[in-house]
């Protein structure tokens, strides 16, 4: 690693261990999740403020792996037998519309290419975001706490599989049958990992949970990064993989011992949250062309209409289909919830400008609607819907509750 590459690593990494105090600053004032604040700080570090941080192939290659572990993390984060039923059917509709409305409303803003990914970014959830103010309101296993999680899987899952239709550059057909090639591999390996821990395998998984070797870790890192590495290979997103690697481990981890699953999953989000998902935000920040977005109005502006279609696309198919399960009010909130989205608008862009169906500017405002729905759609869901902690405390937030996803 050359000398550059490494004192921008140095800023990067400075840069996500400054963002949660930022975020903590301001806590009494409002709740802004450090990812924000990761991106705020990458542009400054980046070449539209500061220029001390640029894109390289080794940043690049940290800030991709940084991608799928913010991925993978979201697949683990799903817990399907809460939500089969009505609340993932309900879900399932809700998305539909959402799908329907967003590349009807994006081809109505842009050009074919250009309407097709903003309509699918405009189809998002964040369930990292939204699902800690239930556990904190301690409303998980509720029918609010269900719909939250449904609504956040669909609104991941979706627009992931529709990326590989959407943003592959393969004839439909090619990618239908490359989809099912992976789905029968996924579905082979949740297989396999249902099955019983061959005595050996166990016996290491479990002797080594304390030791310099970390089987499990070694193991579950290697299967995000090999899921990840097979669906670059089969040309579909990448995140794909990624993605189902993280159902792929829940499952593995979640069949044997609940205590080494924990231990596991935690040294897991200790990996991601800890190091790889903070560079991965803060290079999106410096990768963001924030001298474009501000030198045209034209897209300036854009920046609340996206806000507002976000409600309007997500938001309202949300509380159409859950009104008369949950009332106006938990509907309402859940619809605001529903329609919190950064993550997977800035892998959606990211694709988006790479393969040149969307521009720069255009992806930072769609970014930056993004970060205002981070900032104010929890509150406003909070109050709407009443949904608060009963006694919020002080000391620092587990790694179950952080926001990053």
């Amino acid at each position: 690693m050359d000398e550059q590459s490494l004192m921008m690593l140095a800023l990067i990494t400075l840069a996500a261990v400054v963002a949660p105090f930022l975020a903590d600053r301001v806590e009494p004032r409002l709740k802004v999740p450090s990812v924000v604040f990761e991106i705020l700080l990458g542009v400054l570090l980046g070449p539209a403020l500061l220029d001390l941080v640029e894109k390289t192939d080794v940043v690049d290659a940290l800030s991709d792996l940084g991608l799928a572990f913010l991925l993978f993390l979201a697949g683990y984060e799903i817990e399907v037998g809460r939500v089969v039923g009505g609340p993932l059917r309900r879900a399932t509709w809700s998305w539909l519309v959402s799908l329907g409305m967003g590349l009807a409303l994006g081809l109505a803003v842009g050009g074919t290419d250009t309407g097709l990914v903003v309509g699918l970014a405009l189809t998002t959830t964040a369930l990292g975001v939204v699902l800690p103010l239930v556990r904190d309101a301690g409303l998980s296993g509720t029918r609010f706490g269900d719909g939250v999680l449904a609504v956040g899987t669909i609104g991941e899952f979706g627009p992931i599989l529709a990326i590989a239709f959407v943003l592959s550059g393969q004839r439909p057909g090619h990618t239908l049958a490359v989809l099912a090639v992976f789905a029968a591999l996924a579905l082979a390996g949740a297989w396999l990992a249902r099955q019983p821990r061959h005595p050996r395998l166990g016996h290491l998984v479990a002797a080594t949970l304390g030791t310099s070797s970390q089987v499990a870790v070694r193991l579950c890192v290697f299967l995000v990064i090999g899921l990840f590495a097979i669906t670059e290979w089969l040309g579909l997103d990448p995140v794909l993989g990624a993605f189902t690697a993280g159902l792929l481990v829940r499952v593995f981890l979640h069949s044997s011992d609940p205590a080494e699953a924990q231990i596991v999953g935690s040294r897991l989000e200790g990996i991601g949250f800890g190091f790889l998902i903070p560079i991965f935000y803060v290079v999106t920040g410096v990768a963001l062309d924030v001298p474009s977005l501000v030198s045209d109005p034209a897209v300036l502006v854009t920046v609340p209409v996206f806000l507002v279609l976000l409600l309007v696309v997500r938001g309202l198919p949300t509380f159409l289909f859950h009104r008369r399960e949950l009332g106006g009010r938990e509907a309402l909130a859940l619809s605001t919830m529903a329609s919190t989205a950064l993550p997977l608008i800035v892998v959606i862009t990211t694709a988006g400008v790479s393969n040149g169906a969307l521009d720069e500017a255009q992806a930072a405002a769609l970014v930056c609607s993004g970060v205002l729905s981070v900032l104010l759609f929890p509150a406003l869901a909070e109050r709407i819907g009443d949904i608060r902690p009963p006694n919020r405390p002080s000391a620092e937030p587990s790694l179950e509750e952080n926001d990053q996803l």
